[in-house]
């Protein structure tokens, strides 16, 4: 009976949590401009174009370059950008799935993305698909929007159900917090690897902060690639079931074994 009581309320806990993101991004889609995160804005094109770099370079560097055969999550997908990159680098439509909690952000997914992909509306705690079924998934500032501890945790569960023993998880967001949003709350190093015990992870810090970015790539792209070669504000890496590589690394890369 106890543990009925314990699993209601963490089901009650999980729908709080739900509505509260989904509260948090429609507030957000009303204060903040389109603009700002379009590609004719030169400092989110040039954080866009450094985070792309990072990612193609991990799947190249993990034996992921070949996409045509590769099955691809993207948890937290949005309006689909990430799903239409990989359509791009060859992944074929039909392996490409993403999954975001908010309706009216899939429905425009579906309009952008090429025929094929599959898009689900709803939370990344329960994905209806079998065990081990994908080669590559990603998240993208998702986890910094989750406030509850223990749906973080379900996440990074089911992210391990349903990545395969060969397979790797593509990590980017902030590891600091941002003192003007209350909705987001920074993923710490130690928090990765509690959230992945067991698993091989790599971490290294990108990004300006937003705000010097704007200020910075709106006068000089030159600038810009100068001062993003400084640790910043997100952790970009790269998390596998696989053995951590025996070789050891300096530098801003994090390596390590957990």
């Amino acid at each position: 009976m106890r543990r009925r009581r314990e699993d209601l309320t963490r089901a009650q806990e999980g729908a709080e949590e739900v509505m509260r993101i989904r509260a948090a991004y429609a507030e957000r889609a009303r204060s903040i401009p389109n603009t700002r995160y379009s590609l004719f804005d030169s400092a989110h094109l040039s954080m866009h174009q450094e985070l792309e770099q990072a990612v193609l370079g991990a799947l190249d560097r993990h034996g992921m370059g070949a996409l045509q055969m590769k099955r691809i999550l993207d948890i937290g997908c949005g309006t689909g950008q990430w799903l239409r990159e990989f359509v791009q680098w060859g992944a074929l439509p039909g392996n490409l799935y993403g999954i975001d909690l908010i309706g009216e952000r899939i429905e425009a997914a579906r309009t952008q993305c090429a025929p094929g992909v599959h898009l689900i509306c709803g939370d990344a705690t329960a994905v209806d698909q079998p065990d081990g079924v994908f080669d590559v998934i990603i998240q993208m500032t998702t986890f910094t929007s989750i406030l509850d501890q223990d749906m973080r945790r379900r996440v990074a569960e089911e992210v391990l159900r349903l990545l395969n023993s060969e397979g790797i998880f593509l990590w980017y967001d902030y590891h600091v917090n941002n003192p003007r949003n209350p909705h987001v709350r920074a993923v710490t190093r130690r928090e990765i690897v509690q959230l992945f015990s067991g698993c091989s992870i790599e971490l290294r810090r990108i990004t300006l902060a937003p705000p010097v970015a704007r200020a910075v790539a709106r006068r000089s792209r030159h600038l810009y690639m100068l001062l993003a070669g400084i640790p910043w504000l997100h952790y970009f890496g790269v998390i596998s079931k696989r053995a951590a590589a025996a070789r050891g690394r300096s530098g801003r890369d994090l390596r390590y074994q957990c």
